[in-house]
């Protein structure tokens, strides 16, 4: 199945789900924390990590993944936890965790079947996707709504 044929007629941008104070304070952060994201793509990355948040949060027990820049998106939300705690029981109802994956554990799915699976949820929860951050997902097993380990993590999501 491709992305596009599974399109919803109309498509919401998911930067509407963050509040504006909230978008402002998430975007300075991506750009103190990675300097060389300049301000436009750290904002697309926030809305970008709000689509993958609310369709995780609506679809559990499905495995998806962030791309490598979603998960920096991902884990400076984290650290607003206060933010994050609301965003997630606001657009889903529940508390999206982030959660290590033991290293015993191996995905059976490759990146390229988790990047279609995660686009192709996100494109039928009516979210508009900027493919130009979704080159490729985080390695899975190493970072998911499930589980992670993720490329910034102090282990640099490098299996021990």
């Amino acid at each position: 199945m491709t992305i596009e044929s599974v399109r919803p007629a109309s498509t919401t941008d998911p930067a509407t789900l963050v509040d504006a104070e909230v978008m402002r304070r998430l975007t300075a952060r991506v750009i103190k924390d990675h300097p060389e994201i300049d301000r436009g793509t750290a904002r697309r990355i926030v809305g970008q990590t709000a689509a993958f948040l609310a369709t995780s949060s609506r679809r559990q027990g499905v495995e998806l993944s962030p791309s490598k820049l979603v998960d920096i998106g991902w884990h400076v939300w984290i650290l607003h936890t206060v933010d994050y705690a609301q965003f997630c029981e606001r657009v889903g109802g529940r508390f999206v965790h982030h959660v290590p994956t033991p290293d015993s554990e191996e995905s059976a799915s490759s990146p390229e079947a988790a990047r279609e699976r995660t686009l192709t949820a996100m494109t039928q929860a009516g979210f508009t996707i900027d493919l130009d951050l979704w080159p490729e997902t985080a390695k899975m097993g190493e970072c998911s709504q499930c589980h992670a380990g993720c490329s910034d993590s102090p282990n640099g999501g490098k299996k021990k």
